[in-house]
């Protein structure tokens, strides 16, 4: 079971309405920690049977204990807050404001984050467990430098250092726990070519196509010499709160670099809207690398047809072998706990249509 599969799923679930509530009362002081660990607990449960309903070969947690998707895991490490966000901008499926990170203390990896969260899910499943981590340039993407000097560091270099230190930790925890399967997501490189995201870079000081190359020589110094036996893929997307989005524009911008020189073995693709490009940058990925397409829409709770997204597949198959190539979701359904405005059901009938896409064009899911 050496990932990608043929049927992916990027991470995230709907949390079930009444782990919402459980979480409530936990921060009303209703119940106590170990009440509300319980309620999550079961719900992981029931989130691994879903899973395994839908036959996929994975299986993930739905990321029950989180707020988001990165707030967890970089909370751990000190005082930093990676997603403050203001007032979303439009109506549903509207761009939604930029999140923005405030870093008031240093980075720092004292105990294992995820070490426990992997040993529940790998005893609640045969699937093979899947573990999700945020991107390490999150927080630079969202505050730059300023952020970084703001209050914790005077030396950028110095936090790049102690980020990559703790990423590091974490993932050797990790392994040596027996984890073989981690996804990072890191959603600034698919951000980069929109214009309008260079010229908010740009007013902050920074040359947008230089951050590229310096997010991809941060993570390969994390990724470098990491035991055998984990396998690490990257999710790209453009923002998936609460159903709306925070840039557009395709992989143009960083393709070539972002497939040739991040040392990472395959990617998963947020592909489910024109505001993601065609697959024209596909071409630069190499032989050894392989691709899942994110060509069903969490954001929505329409079921796309699956001749659309065998026609959709084709197309680009004309850019990368299709036996290199995987389906999925575009992203989490919950990149925070308040979930994507759609319905439970919705959301099983597009992990059923994932599976169903695999069996039929590859002969496995």
């Amino acid at each position: 079971m050496r990932p990608p599969f043929r049927a992916e799923h990027i991470g995230s679930l709907l949390r079930p309405p009444a782990l919402l509530d459980r979480r409530h009362q936990y921060e009303r002081g209703a119940i106590t920690r170990e009440q509300l660990r319980a309620a999550e607990n079961a719900a992981i449960a029931a989130a691994v049977d879903l899973q395994a309903r839908a036959g996929l070969g994975l299986a993930t947690d739905g990321e029950f204990r989180r707020r988001s998707y990165h707030s967890y895991f970089y909370r751990r490490l000190g005082d930093i807050t990676p997603d403050a966000v203001g007032g979303e901008a439009g109506g549903a499926l509207a761009r939604g404001a930029q999140p923005t990170a405030a870093i008031n203390s240093k980075l720092v990896w004292t105990a294992p984050i995820h070490v426990e969260d992997f040993k529940l899910l790998r005893s609640l499943t045969r699937a093979l467990p899947k573990l999700t981590i945020p991107g390490p340039c999150a927080l630079h993407f969202r505050g730059g430098d300023a952020a970084v000097t703001a209050h914790a560091y005077r030396d950028v270099d110095e936090f790049w250092n102690d980020t990559v230190a703790a990423f590091r930790a974490e993932l050797h925890a990790l392994a040596a726990a027996g984890c073989t399967y981690v996804q990072i997501d890191e959603t600034a490189f698919a951000k980069f070519g929109d214009p309008d995201v260079q010229a908010a870079l740009a007013g902050r000081g920074d040359d947008w196509s230089r951050l590229i190359d310096t997010y991809i020589d941060v993570t390969n110094r994390i990724l470098q010499d990491l035991p055998a036996s984990l396998h690490i893929g990257m999710h790209l997307c453009r923002g998936n709160r609460g159903g709306h989005w925070h840039a557009e524009g395709g992989y143009d911008a960083v393709a070539e670099r972002l497939f040739n020189r991040l040392a990472i073995a395959f990617y998963f693709l947020e592909y489910d809207s024109p505001r993601a490009g065609d697959f024209a940058p596909l071409r630069h990925v190499p032989a050894h690398k392989h691709i899942v397409l994110g060509l069903v829409s969490t954001k929505t709770a329409a079921l796309e047809r699956k001749d659309d997204v065998k026609r959709r597949l084709e197309a680009a198959g004309r850019h990368v072998d299709i036996a290199r190539l995987s389906v999925s979701p575009q992203c989490g359904f919950a990149s925070v706990a308040e979930g994507n405005p759609i319905p439970q059901g919705a959301q099983e009938e597009k992990l059923r249509l994932i599976v169903d896409l695999a069996r039929e064009v590859w002969g496995t899911n």
